[in-house]
């Protein structure tokens, strides 16, 4: 081919050499096509248009409950309806499920019971599977005690209610399949607010002792994360937002079931932007809310917290303005082994979390990571944690939205920081199965974590963003 276009250059005019050498250069193309082509596809698979989902589940009882939180007690009513709220996402690859329930707390056991369920009968991954709560001390029980038998025996010596924990089982799982089954093109956008409806709650005495009250020159989180869904027309689909506060508004003399703060600040946004609301504590071990534990609503303000927290949620909300519709998903999980308060028993249905070390018994508690493309990350764990752990991982973090999402995929207890225990307190000396040196274990494996192999995992092709 190639002396035949040397002879023609040199005997040939010159538009004929030209042709040939659009023919000569077609059909090089030609081979070229398909090579081309799978390069252009892979680029477009690897930027599949986000789709999400979200589902909201009504799980209020129609009986009386033992409700969790305080003493023994059963409900005699109910204040406001608690629901299941299930946000599907999926980046063409990766499908992610985060629940918010509106109830105290439950087991990892229970976790690992339904997320077993989910792979086996819809083949639903439990790592891309994260279960929180609200942590309302209104709501019933679900699921074994736990650990929380171990610490607070004598608030569960009845029957656990089998019936009302297999609803909430079923309602969650049926409502992750319909999340799986109803995702629609939808875009993402990411913010903060700030909200001062919280308090700390770790009254220091004259002789150092810490007990529940409430502080306020203690340290807080104060700020809100915000994750909007929206679908493709630009209308509202979901919001996550992310608060730290305990769900103690109401004390152990009201006995009607209550989604509390965090339930009615959900419903009242929900009317004001027309979508679903996931509220997602945060680092709420030392965080209460300002006005706390009190026999009635009227008492506790209630109410206010539309204004306190949800006025500022939606405020936020207004503020996020750019949004993408190409979204890449990465999970991944830890476990952070650290020392066992000595002396301190164990619940015989977590008995994969812990283990013996050298004669130390250990907890092993498991931690979760979620990536957003290069700008969101989030970590969970089953803990009240105190918010100067979360507060200073989002420090470190090399993410400029760094979340951290509690009372997720079960319940340990209360896990201080190190400072706290030189006060010690209901938090420290009551219901934590750690020592002193779980804060900087947990602290140092997220943050290598977060600014290494979550930081270093291979970026997506960037999205396409619209105001």
């Amino acid at each position: 081919m190639n002396d035949r276009i040397t002879c023609l250059r040199h005997n040939m005019p010159g538009h004929f050499l030209l042709s040939v050498t659009f023919q000569v250069f077609f059909y090089s193309f030609l081979r070229l096509l398909p090579i081309i082509f799978v390069i252009i596809l892979s680029g477009y698979t690897s930027s599949a248009q986000l789709r999400a989902s979200v589902v909201k589940v009504d799980i209020s009882p129609t009986d009386s409950q033992y409700l969790v939180g305080y003493g023994e007690r059963k409900s005699t009513g109910i204040h406001d309806r608690i629901y299941h709220r299930i946000v599907a996402l999926d980046d063409g690859k990766t499908q992610f499920y985060l629940i918010s329930s509106e109830i105290c707390l439950f087991s990892p056991s229970e976790y690992d019971n339904v997320v077993t369920k989910l792979q086996k009968q819809h083949g639903i991954n439990p790592l891309n599977v994260w279960w929180s709560v609200t942590h309302t001390h209104s709501a019933p029980e679900v699921g074994p005690p736990g650990i929380y038998g171990v610490y607070m025996g004598n608030r569960v010596q009845h029957s656990i209610d089998t019936a009302y924990t297999s609803m909430i089982e079923r309602t969650l799982i049926n409502g992750i399949v319909e999340a799986k089954k109803t995702l629609v093109p939808a875009r993402l956008g990411v913010g903060w607010g700030f909200s001062q409806a919280n308090i700390n709650r770790r009254a220091i005495d004259v002789d150092g002792k810490a007990s529940l009250g409430l502080n306020p020159d203690g340290p807080v989180d104060r700020r809100i994360g915000l994750l909007r869904l929206d679908k493709t027309d630009g209308k509202p689909l979901a919001l996550i937002a992310n608060y730290p506060i305990h769900g103690t508004v109401l004390g152990e003399k009201f006995l009607q079931v209550s989604g509390d703060a965090p339930g009615i600040v959900s419903e009242y946004v929900e009317a004001k932007i027309g979508a679903p609301v996931l509220f997602i504590n945060g680092a709420a071990g030392n965080i209460a809310p300002i006005y706390s534990v009190n026999p009635t609503p009227a008492a506790g303000h209630l109410s206010q917290f539309k204004v306190l927290l949800g006025d500022k949620i939606v405020e936020a909300n207004r503020k996020i303005v750019f949004t993408t519709d190409t979204v890449k998903l990465f999970t991944a999980s830890l476990t952070v082994e650290t020392p066992r308060k000595p002396g301190l028993g164990w619940s015989a249905d977590m008995s994969k979390y812990t283990t013996t070390k050298a004669g130390i018994n250990m907890v092993r508690l498991p931690i979760r990571m979620f990536k957003i493309n290069e700008d969101v990350a989030i970590w969970s764990a089953p803990v009240e944690l105190f918010c100067e752990i979360s507060n200073e991982i989002r420090d470190r973090s090399p993410f400029p939205y760094t979340f951290y999402f509690g009372y997720t995929n079960g319940w340990f207890g209360y896990l201080p920081n190190e400072e706290a225990w030189q006060h010690g307190g209901y938090e420290v000396e009551t219901v934590s199965p750690f020592t002193s040196s779980a804060a900087k274990d947990v602290t140092e494996a997220v943050v290598s974590y977060l600014q290494g192999e979550m930081k270093n995992t291979q970026p997506p092709m960037k999205g396409k963003m619209k105001k």
